[in-house]
């Protein structure tokens, strides 16, 4: 039963175990499956914005294009300035983020302004597009980082172009200036909850546009953060997930960097947010397996206490029994023990010489029986008291049972003061030194006796011995005569044996 008890609890822990595992591995499933999800909208979000991004800096490049070769070509006269400024506005209807053209001169200087807030003869050596095209021979288009007008207070991301003259010496630079404003437009159109974010970038780490819009953001270099670094340096699209540096809120990212452009378009959804529709459901998974994890446990432990209350009621029964058996067996004993000798007593012998009997006719062995009986016992009693000569017994008990020592010997007390000693296979020699020895050993007890003419306690002892035991009434007989011979050692003076 106890290992009935153990086995439920192993079922039990077993599918516990199970279904535990089981959903978690169906929620964590659920949260990649949920994750892989929003990492394949963020990218279509991305690569579409990122393709807006294009085309902004597309139509932007191509009008720096054509405008950096008119001057080039016509000079800075103020007729050909007059044009470009009426070519820039009709370039404004078709580009809604462009809001003002600049040509500066070698020193910096602007020679022309068209809408960006800033009058003409405003000296821009210190912005970093100048330096750019001034510091290095390259024609390529620069994106710049984000810069404030001076005037207007309004923030824009300059696109330009280096001019040269025909001799490739740097003469001035020519640039567009497209409105921040204007991108945050369709960035905040897009629905990315509370904690989504989308912002775009150069690949060099200079923030351009972030959406929610904070002004502390425009402009920010990123390039030493490690999610930047960790995340951006070098692969041209992918996904992360991180806390973010400019407000501490953990997001799910996804970046796409232009394949024309220096710049990287990136879209992030709070994770928050994102996992919400996932955790709920985890959560109700949770709570239904919870309950039926619940019930299963509330009635696996009410069969480990059925199983418990029946092994303990087994257990009891057994212990029952045991003491049963342990009382009968006490009892067995006390009914075939003499109690002051500790010998067995008359019924005890009776059926061992019986048993005894039996096994010898079986067998063809010889049976022996000793009787010994105390000398002037009466007297011993009368003199000494009869708690004298219950110590008495006991000893000579005592000193018979140390004599008969193979297994299968037995002393009982037959009678009074008379005791007796069943010796299997034992001949009737054996008996008679047997019974020699023991007479020897009382008398070697030396316990006083004033009323024996010996002197001390002695015995009397006669032996009997059958072979070949085939008749019924054999143990009468064994006795009848083990009893003549102790009459015969009595007549003859006792302290001494006969057989």
């Amino acid at each position: 039963m106890k290992r009935d008890v153990g086995l439920a609890r192993f079922l039990l822990l077993a599918v516990v175990l199970s279904v535990s595992s089981a959903t978690a591995w169906q929620i964590w499933s659920t949260r990649e499956h949920a994750l892989a999800e929003i990492d394949v909208g963020n990218l279509n979000l991305a690569k579409a914005l990122n393709i807006y991004a294009d085309g902004v800096f597309t139509q932007s490049t191509v009008l720096l294009l054509g405008l950096s070769e008119r001057l080039e070509a016509e000079g800075r006269e103020l007729e050909s300035l007059r044009r470009i400024q009426t070519l820039v506005r009709g370039q404004e209807q078709l580009l809604d983020q462009l809001r003002g053209l600049s040509v500066l001169d070698a020193q910096g200087d602007s020679i022309l302004q068209s809408r960006t807030g800033e009058s003409s003869g405003n000296s821009s050596a210190e912005r970093a597009y100048f330096l750019h095209h001034r510091n290095s021979p390259s024609r390529d288009f620069f994106i710049g980082p984000p810069i404030k007008s001076r005037t207007s207070g309004e923030w824009g991301i300059t696109i330009s172009r280096r001019l040269e003259d025909p001799d490739g010496r740097f003469t001035g630079v020519v640039a567009v200036t497209l409105a921040v404003e204007s991108f945050l437009q369709p960035f905040g159109s897009i629905d990315i909850g509370s904690g989504g974010a989308i912002s775009l970038a150069t690949t060099s780490g200079q923030l351009l546009v972030r959406y929610p819009y904070r002004e502390q953001d425009v402009g920010r270099d990123i390039s030493k953060s490690p999610n930047f670094l960790r995340h951006y340096a070098d692969v041209a699209s992918g996904t992360a997930s991180f806390r973010s540096g400019l407000d501490g809120i953990p997001r799910i990212y996804a970046f796409r960097k232009s394949d024309r452009y220096p710049v990287v378009t990136t879209v992030a959804l709070g994770q928050s947010e994102a996992l919400r529709a996932w955790r709920r459901q985890a959560l109700l998974t949770l709570g239904v397996v919870g309950v039926l994890l619940a019930a299963m446990a509330m009635v696996g432990r009410r069969l480990i206490i059925n199983i418990q209350h029946r092994v303990s009621a087994e257990a009891s029964l057994m212990a029952t029994r045991e003491a049963l058996l342990k009382a009968n067996g006490r009892l067995e004993l006390l009914a075939t023990q003499d109690q002051l000798t500790g010998v067995a007593n008359r019924r005890g012998f009776d059926e061992t010489l019986s048993l005894e009997c039996r096994r010898a006719a079986r067998e063809g062995a010889a049976l022996a029986l000793v009787l010994v009986d105390l000398d002037y016992f009466k007297r011993f009693n009368d003199t000494y008291g009869h708690l004298a000569g219950d110590k008495c017994l006991q000893a000579v008990a005592a000193e018979l049972q140390h004599c008969a020592n193979r297994p299968g010997d037995l002393v009982a007390r037959y009678g009074g003061e008379e005791l007796a000693v069943i010796l299997p296979r034992t001949d009737l020699q054996g008996a008679k030194d047997f019974a020699d020895r023991l007479v020897a050993r009382i008398h070697a007890l030396n316990i006083s006796h004033r009323a024996s003419p010996h002197g001390r306690l002695t015995c009397s002892a006669g032996a009997s011995s059958f072979q070949e035991i085939h008749a019924d009434g054999v143990e009468h007989r064994l006795i009848e005569a083990a009893d003549r011979a102790l009459y015969e050692a009595k007549k003859s003076g006792r302290n001494r044996s006969a057989s």
